[in-house]
């Protein structure tokens, strides 16, 4: 490049001057102050240690698992209220078919006594022979026992034991021998019970002793 005599080149600028760059600073504040946000957090440091960043980030982060173990609890809790349902919906069902089975089952063993007694019903308007007719009684009556005995009813013991208010009930006193005293002499109808639940007293006649009652008359 040409020089002058003072070494100058065309822009008038010696060799050893340095080149000198200048800088727009209105731009710059123009833009600080289309953003003032990032300005103030430029300008505000960040006093927190980090320490108390880290405990945040762990907080943060252990609020995020209490939410994940919490929805997975609540999922769960819902699979195992639906499988409950389905369960009691199963158990239900399979009570009602056992209801029904052992209805039929009574009502099956039932039949053979409504066969007798339509024997026992022919044979008398046939004129049949009384023996005949007692007989037809007497299986229908053995029949019907055999049910009962099958659906697990069982009769009461009555003659010939201790009174039990539990299991008997008295409709007649008869006065009688010392041994007597508080004994079941006869039944006018007998008891069943099912298991240990009480489906009828058996109605009997209990001895007393005639020297106590009247000693409990004086």
């Amino acid at each position: 490049m040409a020089r002058d005599f003072f070494g100058r080149d065309s822009r008038g600028r010696r060799e050893e001057d340095p080149e000198i760059r200048v800088t727009d600073r209105r731009r710059i504040l123009l833009d600080d102050d289309e953003d003032p946000e990032r300005q103030a957090a430029a300008e505000s440091p960040n006093l927190k240690p980090s320490y108390v960043e880290e405990l945040e980030s762990r907080a943060q982060a252990a609020e995020q698992k209490t939410l994940e173990v919490q929805a997975r609890f609540e999922q769960l809790r819902k699979q195992l209220q639906d499988e409950t349902d389905e369960t009691r919906r199963r158990l239900n069902r399979a009570a009602d078919e056992r209801a029904q089975r052992e209805k039929a089952d009574f009502i099956a063993g039932l039949l053979p006594v409504l066969d007798n007694l339509r024997r026992a019903t022919d044979a008398a308007e046939a004129n049949a022979a009384a023996d005949v007719i007692a007989e037809g009684i007497r299986r229908t009556a053995a029949s019907f026992e055999s049910a009962l005995a099958a659906a697990g009813v069982e009769p009461i013991e009555a003659v010939g034991e201790s009174f039990d208010p539990e299991l008997h009930e008295a409709v007649e006193t008869i006065e009688g021998e010392p041994e007597d005293e508080g004994r079941v002499i006869s039944q006018h109808t007998r008891g069943y019970k099912i298991g240990a639940r009480l489906l009828r007293p058996a109605h009997v006649k209990v001895g007393r002793h005639t020297a106590k009652a009247n000693k409990a008359q004086d």
